[in-house]
């Protein structure tokens, strides 16, 4: 079986879709399937500066960069998602196609598979967007609803998809996503001197709560530091600190609020910025944490709450989306 992936995301690790393809081309490699499956892949991924040196990415795959016309980003996207794929997919006589994102084309040569995470922009209205995007959001609903069948991360995200996109539940099939491989390093008893190393390098308190991820508002970060002055005012522990990782805001807007801003309203001396953290650095970020917490408003799988759990390290995180069994 030949099967052509959708590499658009190729080496984008700081998109939920980029790391996605990312770790799930790590155990696919070579030899992790068995030789009877007689299984091989293409990925094509467009030509930029960010993966123009792919090709020993996934060594046993065929790795087919594709130049692409000289337009806006989203008309480009536009483009490769409905013109490039199923061209190739055609043009390589391909068994299978999938995408790991929900982009679907409306022609596809073979039975396309795509890889729905959720359907936050049906669900949320502050995650509709304009004219555009609310056609966008139709135009991949409808491709979705002539795939051959939709892969998701979990079963409230299922339970999404059959029932505002009206796909039929044997059509949704359930594949968990997993911790990063990376952060088994840490698992269990972690070595010391590597925390050590982290802690120095980000200035990190003895004991802190953390929250690392994006600031988006269905993050519920402001929740976070509302929660965490109530903490203070009811006689918490000042030690403890609060750590927020990820890179910040480039400005303050209703969709993104600014959490510095917010600290500062507040009065919260004790909050740590720690802006980016490299992605080797993660674990050790986890392993640290007094707690990890995670009160997001909606999410398709929530991986860092599984990272962190795998790191030994209490998890707070609302009762949402797919955290509800």
């Amino acid at each position: 079986m030949h099967i052509l992936i959708n590499g658009w995301f190729l080496n984008q690790l700081t998109s939920g879709s980029g790391q996605y393809l990312h770790q799930l081309m790590a155990q696919l490699a070579p030899g992790t399937i068995a030789p009877e499956a007689k299984v091989r892949f293409t990925v094509l991924y467009p030509a930029t500066a960010q993966n123009a040196s792919q090709r020993d990415l996934w060594p046993g795959a065929i790795m087919q960069r594709v130049k692409l016309p000289r337009l806006p980003l989203h008309l480009r996207k536009l483009w490769w998602e409905q013109i490039t794929m199923p061209r190739a997919a055609q043009r390589f006589q391909a068994d299978l196609l999938w995408i790991p994102y929900w982009a679907a084309p409306l022609w596809h040569p073979c039975p396309a598979v795509v890889t729905v995470h959720d359907i936050i922009h049906h669900l949320l209205p502050a995650y509709r967007g304009g004219r555009l995007q609310r056609l966008y959001t139709s135009l991949v609903s409808y491709t979705a609803q002539r795939a051959a069948a939709v892969i998701t991360v979990s079963h409230a995200a299922a339970r999404d998809i059959v029932t505002h996109l009206r796909i039929p539940a044997e059509r949704v099939h359930v594949v968990y996503n997993g911790a990063n491989q990376s952060n088994l390093a840490l698992h269990g008893a972690a070595p010391h001197d590597r925390l050590t190393k982290v802690r120095q390098k980000y200035a990190l308190p003895e004991r802190f709560f953390l929250y690392l991820g994006g600031f988006d508002v269905r993050k519920n970060v402001t929740t976070t530091l509302q929660a965490y002055r109530l903490y203070l005012d009811r006689n918490g522990d000042p030690t403890v600190r609060l750590v927020i990782a990820g890179a910040l805001p480039t400005q303050d807007s209703p969709f993104t609020p600014d959490p510095q801003k917010i600290a500062a309203e507040l009065n919260l001396t004790q909050v740590q910025f720690c802006g980016w953290i490299d992605e080797a650095d993660k674990p050790a970020f986890y392993a640290l944490a007094t707690a990890y917490l995670f009160p997001s408003l909606y999410e398709g799988f929530g991986l860092m709450v599984i990272e962190a759990m795998q790191a030994g390290t209490p998890v707070v995180t609302s009762n949402a989306s797919s955290s509800v069994p």
